[in-house]
C-alpha cells in the first residue's frame, strides 16, 4: 500500500512522508523539506519501488503524474515544510502540474492558506486548499486527534479507501482512541511510535502490546514517525507488526542494508549534515541576508523585531541547528527573555537560572552535548512540546563597550555526530552574534530615548511613537475603540515645598508604579511631563476608560507613599476622553485635558468624563 520517503521524526535527516500513486494522480500524506528534495530529484532521474508493490513511483514516472494532492495531518514544520516548494517547483518548472493542499478541518485550512499565501512564488494559481470533506477521492475522512498543546483542536489522522483496500493514517498522535473504531481485520494501518516517552507521541513500552493484539486480529500495522528506529525494529521482532516500507531504492542508488531495516538518528549519522553542498549554505545564508538588507532599507522606521527573526535564522543555518533563538538581558528587571526563537513562542526567565543565565554571568561560551544531565539545563519546555534536546551551545552578546546584554543560542547540532564544537560553531555563530549586538545596542538605545529615567514609564517621545505604530490600526479605523486619560497629583507643587524634591520624586515613582501595575495589556502609561501622565486604553470606550481612572484614583487615595524619612498622602484627578478619529492626536489630548482642568476646579481628587 503506502510507501514512505521517511519514516523519522522531526531530528531524523528523512522526516515522515508517505505516498502513493493512483493512476495519473500522486497523493502524498504530509510533505516535509526531506521529501520535497527527493521528489525533485526523482523527477529527473526516477524513484523505483519495492519490487514487490506496484505503485511506487518508477523512473522517469513523474511525466505522467497529473495532478498532485497533499493530504495534512498537522502544520508542525517536519510535517508541511517542503509544500511550498512542491507548488513552487510543481507550477513553474513541471509546467504547472496541478497542486490541492488538503487540510483535515476549515480551521487548519484557514492556517495553511496564511502560511503558503505569504511566501513568495507560491502564486495563488498554483494551488488550491480544500478540506477533507470536499475530497471526493479516496473517500476521505479526517479523524480529530491530540497531539501538542498549541495545536489543539487542529491535529489529525486520517482513514481512506485506496482500491480495494481500508487504509488509516494517524499522523502524529499521543492516543489510538480516535482510531480505534476504524481498526478491523484487513486494515492497513500506519501509526506513530516512540521509543523515547513523551505526553505528546505514542510511547513503544505503554502502546505495543495493543499493537500486537490488533496484528493477532488481523490488521496490518506499520511504525512511522520513529525516533529510535534500531530499538523499535528489535521491539517488534517476530511479531508480525512492521516497520513502515521505505521505497528501496532512490535515483538509482540502493538505500543500503542498514537503511532497509532501519535508520539511525541523523545526529548519530557521521556528516549528516555537515557534508551539505557548500554552495547550498552559501545560497541559505545569501538568502537571509538578502532578507535582512531588504527590510532594513525598507523606508520608515525599521521594525526591529524582523531584523532579529532574520539574524536568529542566520545563525540557526551557521551552525546547521535546528532551532535557535535570541535572548535579551533585562537587567532592570531581572529577567532575561526570547526575542526571537524557531520552533516555540516568547520564553522569560528570570536572569539567575538556565544556560543563558550561567552564560551572561560567568560571561563566557557555554556547550553541552548532555544537556538532561546538566543542573542549569531547564527541561520545563521539552516536557510541555514533547521536543527532546540533545546539544546546546549559548554565546553571550555584548555591545561596543563591551558589556553583555543578550545571548545567542541554538540547539540540536543536525551536523557530524550531532555535537556542539566550540571553536568551529563559535567561529561560524560569531557573526550572526556580532550583528546581533549591534542591532540590540540599538534598540536599548531606542528604547531609552523613548523612556523617563526617572519613573520609568514612557515619555513624550515614546508616546508620539506609539501613536504612529502601536496604535495606528484604532486611529485609521472609525469603528476601533480607544479610550484615554489624562491624570496628575494634586497639590504637587506643595508636596515639593513642604518635603523637598527627593520626596516629591519618590511621589512620582510611586504613582507611576500603580499606573503601570493598573494598565491595560494592549495600552501603556505615559509620563507627559511633570506630575502630568496618560494612560491608553484600546479596545476600550469611554465608559471603560472612566472605570478605570476611578480603580485607580481609590487606589492612589487608599495608598499612601512611604518613604525613609516620611509618608504622603495624595490624591489625583482625571480626565477621560474616547479617541475621535475627526481629531488630531493633540486635539483628542485636548478633549481629556480640558476634563483634567474641570476636575481640579470642581474640588480634585475625581474623575471628569
Amino acid at each position: 500500500m503506502l510507501q514512505f520517503w521517511g519514516r523519522g521524526s522531526a531530528f531524523h535527516s528523512d522526516n515522515n512522508s508517505a505516498f502513493y500513486v493512483d493512476g495519473s494522480n500522486l497523493l502524498l500524506l504530509d510533505f516535509p523539506m526531506s521529501s520535497f528534495h527527493k521528489m525533485r530529484k526523482a523527477a529527473a532521474d526516477g524513484i523505483t519501488s519495492n519490487e514487490n508493490s506496484s505503485n511506487g513511483i518508477s523512473s522517469g514516472a513523474i511525466s505522467s503524474i497529473k495532478h498532485i494532492y497533499v493530504l495534512v495531518t498537522h502544520t508542525h514544520s517536519d510535517h508541511i515544510g517542503g509544500i511550498p516548494m512542491l507548488i513552487h517547483y510543481a507550477y513553474y518548472v513541471w509546467d504547472a502540474l496541478p497542486v490541492t493542499v488538503v487540510a483535515p478541518s476549515k480551521k487548519v485550512a484557514k492556517d495553511l492558506h496564511f502560511l503558503i499565501s505569504h511566501l513568495e512564488g507560491c502564486d495563488e494559481n498554483a494551488y488550491e486548499i480544500i478540506t477533507a470533506d470536499e475530497l471526493t477521492k479516496w473517500k476521505a475522512k479526517a479523524i480529530p486527534t491530540t497531539h501538542t498543546e498549541e495545536l489543539e483542536g487542529r491535529c489529525y489522522g486520517y482513514h481512506l479507501t485506496i482500491g480495494d483496500k481500508s487504509v488509516v493514517y494517524t499522523g502524529d498522535t499521543n492516543t489510538l482512541a480516535p482510531f480505534e473504531p476504524y481498526l478491523k481485520k484487513g486494515v492497513y494501518f500506519y501509526t506513530e511510535i516512540a521509543a523515547i516517552a513523551s505526553p505528546v507521541h505514542l510511547s513503544a513500552e505503554q502502546e505495543l502490546e495493543k499493537m500486537l493484539t490488533l496484528a493477532g486480529e488481523g490488521v496490518h500495522v506499520f511504525l512511522m514517525h520513529l525516533d529510535r528506529e534500531d530499538e523499535i525494529a528489535d521491539m517488534i521482532k517476530g511479531t508480525g507488526i512492521q516497520l513502515a516500507p521505505l521505497a528501496e531504492s532512490f535515483l538509482g542508488n540502493d538505500v543500503g542494508e542498514g537503511a532497509k531495516h532501519g535508520q539511525q538518528d541523523p545526529l548519530q549519522e557521521k556528516g549528516a549534515v555537515s557534508d551539505m553542498n557548500s554552495q547550498q549554505l552559501l545560497t541559505d545564508i545569501f538568502s537571509v541576508s538578502h532578507e535582512l538588507y531588504r527590510d532594513m532599507s525598507q523606508a520608515g522606521e525599521t521594525d526591529h523585531m524582523k531584523i532579529f527573526t532574520h539574524l536568529t535564522e542566520l545563525g540557526r543555518i551557521l551552525t546547521e541547528s535546528d532551532r535557535a533563538s535570541f535572548w535579551k538581558w533585562d537587567k532592570g528587571t531581572h529577567t532575561l527573555w526570547t526575542m526571537t526563537a524557531t520552533g516555540t513562542g516568547k520564553i522569560t526567565i528570570p536572569d539567575t537560572t538556565g544556560l543563558v543565565g550561567k552564560a551572561l554571568s560567568e560571561g563566557e561560551v557555554i556547550v553541552t552535548n548532555d544537556p538532561y544531565n546538566n543542573p542549569y539545563f531547564n527541561a520545563d519546555v521539552d516536557k510541555k512540546t514533547g521536543y527532546v534536546t540533545k546539544s546546546i551551545l549559548v554565546m553571550p552578546v555584548a555591545n561596543v563597550k563591551g558589556e553583555y546584554i543578550g545571548a545567542y543560542q541554538v540547539i540540536n547540532k543536525l551536523g557530524g555526530d550531532g555535537t556542539y564544537d566550540v571553536r568551529e560553531d563559535c567561529r561560524r555563530l560569531s557573526l550572526a552574534a556580532m550583528i546581533c549586538g549591534l542591532a540590540l545596542e540599538s534598540e536599548v538605545f531606542l528604547e531609552e530615548s523613548h523612556t523617563d529615567k526617572l519613573t520609568g514609564l514612557r515619555n513624550r517621545m515614546g508616546f508620539f511613537h506609539d501613536f504612529d505604530k502601536k496604535y495606528r490600526s484604532y486611529i485609521e479605523n472609525p469603528d476601533a475603540d480607544l479610550a484615554l486619560f489624562i491624570c496628575d497629583i494634586d497639590k504637587f507643587k506643595r508636596v515639593n515645598d513642604t518635603y523637598g524634591h527627593n520626596i516629591g520624586d519618590e511621589v512620582l515613582k510611586h504613582v507611576a508604579s500603580i499606573l503601570r501595575d493598573h494598565k491595560p495589556e494592549e495600552g501603556d502609561v505615559y509620563r507627559r511631563g511633570g506630575e502630568d501622565s496618560i494612560m491608553i486604553m484600546p479596545g476600550q470606550k469611554m465608559d471603560d476608560g472612566a472605570a478605570k481612572a476611578e480603580e485607580i484614583r481609590a487606589f492612589i487615595e487608599a495608598h499612601d507613599c512611604v518613604t525613609d524619612t516620611v509618608t504622603v498622602h495624595h490624591t489625583m484627578s482625571f480626565g477621560v476622553a474616547e479617541f475621535e478619529n475627526d481629531k488630531s492626536i493633540e486635539e483628542n489630548i485636548k478633549v481629556a485635558d480640558d476634563k483634567l482642568y474641570r476636575a481640579k476646579e470642581e474640588g480634585r481628587n475625581r474623575v471628569i468624563v
